[in-house]
């Protein structure tokens, strides 16, 4: 493959606290992550604190993966396939 990973992240702490995340900056730059981290400066998000960092660290906008985590990991996954399959064409 490319080297990229997915790094899938939940809480032992604190309830429902999450992160999707796919490392690919070694490869093409980018990176990929939903996560509901409470960080301020996402405030303006309509989704706060549920996020997306969309290709890198500081485009971040709504998450509209699903509250559940197993149907949120599905998505997130059939993110990545896509996105593969669409930069392989």
């Amino acid at each position: 493959m490319d080297g990229s990973f997915i790094d899938v992240w939940f809480s032992l702490k604190v309830s429902g606290r999450f992160s999707y995340h796919w490392e690919r900056r070694h490869v093409d730059g980018c990176m990929f992550r939903h996560d509901n981290f409470p960080d301020t400066n996402w405030k303006i998000v309509s989704t706060f604190p549920k996020h997306y960092h969309n290709g890198s660290q500081d485009a971040v906008e709504e998450s509209n993966i699903d509250d559940d985590p197993f149907v949120a990991l599905r998505q997130f996954m059939d993110f990545a396939r896509s996105h593969l399959a669409s930069i392989s064409k």
